[in-house]
């Protein structure tokens, strides 16, 4: 189900206003990002790059995620090239 919404004068431009429970619905905060494609104007939320990732590491132990990303893969370049010091 879509919403009808008028096109505003702004300024010297025009625009759209959107009400406070879609922003949130969508995520949406300060800044968007506009996709215009077969002549559809698409609103995209920005998200934050490492915007969870506080909240992840703090739970990740919680979970029993105590364990390495990635498995521990010696290569013949390793084996050569590194020089561990104690």
């Amino acid at each position: 189900m879509g919403i009808r919404t008028k096109i505003i004068q702004i300024g010297n431009s025009r625009g759209i206003r959107l009400a406070k429970p879609i922003l949130e619905q969508a995520g949406i905060e300060d800044e968007v990002e506009l996709k215009v494609e077969d002549g559809q104007i698409t609103i995209l939320s920005i998200t934050r790059p490492r915007q969870d990732w506080e909240e992840r590491i703090l739970t990740s132990g919680a979970a029993g995620d105590e364990g390495l990303l990635l498995p521990d893969v010696e290569s013949e370049w390793d084996k050569k090239n590194w020089v561990w010091e104690e």
